[in-house]
C-alpha cells in the first residue's frame, strides 16, 4: 500500500540528488569547463566516492531490491531509491503515492549560480533547466523546477522563456537582492509579467548556493561544531535560526515595493524554510504599512492591506517538526501546504505522521487544503 493512501496528496518539497556530472552533460560546450565543482566543500573528496558508488548501486539488482519499497523510510540523500535516476523516482513515486511532487536540485547552484561572470551563470542556469526536465519528463506526476538569476533582466526573461518551453513548471529564485537592485526594482517588472502572464509561479527555497548569515557570527571561539546529522557541511544551529529571514525580506519587498500590486496574477511558494513565523510576519507587515504608509507613497498607495497580498498570492511549506495546526488556528488554512523533502533527511522518515499529530481538531475542509487544494490552486492547471 503506497504511504499515502488515506487521501489525496500533492508533495511540494522534493529533490535530486546531483551526480558529478549533472549540469556538465547539459551544459553548453563553451561554459561546460569553466564550471565550478559540485559544491560539498570540506566533505568533498569523501563525498565524491560515495556518490560514485550509488551510481554503481542503480546497476546491483540485489542492493537495489534492498532498498525499493517503503522508501520513506528507507535510505536518504545519494543512498536513497529513486534519488538520481528518473525511471527509479517514478516507481518511488507510486510507493510514496503523492499525486503531484515537485522537484527541486539540491547542491547544482554552487557552480555556477554566483559566479560573477554572467555567461558562466546564465549557462549553469540553462543546463539546469534542462538536466531538471529531463528528469521530469517521462512521468507527468513530477513537476521541475527551473532555476533563474534577477541579476540581468534581459537574460532572466531569456532563461524563463526557454524553462518554460522546456517543461518547467516554475521558477527557483534566490531569495536575495537581485544584484544591487531590490526584487521590487521597477526594472524587474518584465520578469514579473512575463510569470504572471504565463501563469508561473516562483518559489523560494533554502539556499546551498547562498550564505544565511555572516561569516563572523560562527567565529566564537570554539571549534566549529558538526551539523545535526552529524556531518559536515548541513545546516548548524545558527543557520537554522537566520533561515526566515531571506523569505522575509524578499517578501516584504514584493509587497512594498508594490510587485504584488501590480501583478495580483502573479503566485509564490515558500519552500522549505519553515512557516511557524508566517502569522506574526503578516501582523508585522499590516503593523509597518500603518505606520510608515502617510510617508512612502508606494506603501500608501497599496490598494490592499498588505498581508492581504500574502494571503491572495503565497503558500507556505512548513516543516514537519513544527505545529502546522497551531499555524491554521492562528492564520488560517488557506497557506499552508505539505511537503515530504523526499529523498533529504530533514524531511524525515514519517512527515506525514508528524503533520497528523498537530491537526487534532481540525476539519477536514483545512486538511485537504492543505494536503493538496492549496498546491493545487498555487500551480493551477500543472498540479
Amino acid at each position: 500500500m503506497p504511504y499515502a493512501s488515506a487521501r489525496i496528496m500533492c508533495d511540494a518539497d522534493s529533490h535530486i540528488m546531483e551526480t558529478l556530472d549533472w549540469i556538465s552533460r547539459h551544459a553548453d560546450g563553451s561554459i561546460r569547463e569553466k564550471l565550478m565543482p559540485l559544491g560539498l566543500s570540506k566533505a568533498g573528496k569523501a563525498s565524491f566516492d560515495y556518490i560514485s558508488k550509488q551510481v554503481e548501486r542503480i546497476k546491483d539488482p540485489v542492493k537495489t531490491a534492498a532498498i525499493d519499497h517503503d522508501v520513506v523510510s528507507g535510505p536518504k540523500g545519494w543512498g536513497a531509491y529513486g534519488a538520481f535516476d528518473p525511471s527509479e523516482r517514478a516507481r518511488a513515486l507510486n510507493d510514496l503515492g503523492f499525486t503531484k511532487q515537485l522537484v527541486f536540485s539540491t547542491f547544482a547552484g554552487t557552480q555556477y549560480l554566483r559566479h560573477e561572470d554572467l555567461d558562466i551563470r546564465y549557462g549553469g542556469i540553462r543546463a539546469h533547466n534542462r538536466a531538471m526536465t529531463e528528469f521530469c519528463r517521462n512521468d507527468k506526476r513530477l513537476m521541475a523546477v527551473g532555476q533563474v538569476s534577477l541579476a540581468d533582466t534581459q537574460r532572466a526573461l531569456a532563461e524563463i522563456s526557454e524553462g518554460i518551453r522546456l517543461g518547467c513548471k516554475t521558477f527557483w529564485i534566490p531569495s536575495a537582492p537581485a544584484g544591487e537592485r531590490s526584487p521590487g526594482h521597477i526594472d524587474l517588472d518584465p520578469v514579473w509579467q512575463l510569470l504572471s502572464e504565463s501563469n508561473i509561479p516562483f518559489v523560494l527555497h533554502i539556499d546551498g548556493a547562498l550564505p544565511l548569515l555572516p561569516k563572523a557570527y560562527n567565529e566564537n571561539g570554539r571549534p566549529r561544531p558538526p551539523d545535526h546529522l552529524g556531518g559536515g557541511e548541513n545546516l548548524r544551529i545558527k543557520d537554522f535560526m537566520s533561515l526566515t529571514m531571506p523569505p522575509q525580506l524578499f517578501l516584504s519587498c514584493m509587497v512594498f515595493d508594490g510587485v504584488f500590486d501590480r501583478f495580483p496574477n502573479l503566485h509564490c511558494g515558500v519552500i522549505e524554510l519553515g512557516a511557524g513565523w508566517v502569522p506574526e510576519f503578516m501582523r508585522t507587515l499590516d503593523r509597518g504599512q500603518r505606520s510608515f504608509g502617510k510617508g512612502d507613497p508606494v506603501v500608501g498607495s497599496l490598494q490592499l492591506t498588505a498581508s492581504d497580498y500574502i494571503r491572495r498570492q503565497v503558500k507556505f511549506t512548513p516543516f514537519p517538526t513544527e505545529d502546522v495546526g497551531l499555524m491554521m488556528r492562528d492564520a488560517g488554512a488557506d497557506l499552508f501546504m505539505f511537503s515530504s523533502d523526499y529523498p533529504h533527511p530533514e524531511g524525515t522518515t514519517d512527515p506525514i505522521g508528524r503533520f497528523e499529530k498537530t491537526l487534532d481538531g481540525i476539519g477536514e475542509d483545512a486538511k485537504e487544503r492543505f494536503y493538496h487544494r492549496n498546491f493545487e490552486a498555487l500551480f493551477g492547471s500543472a498540479a
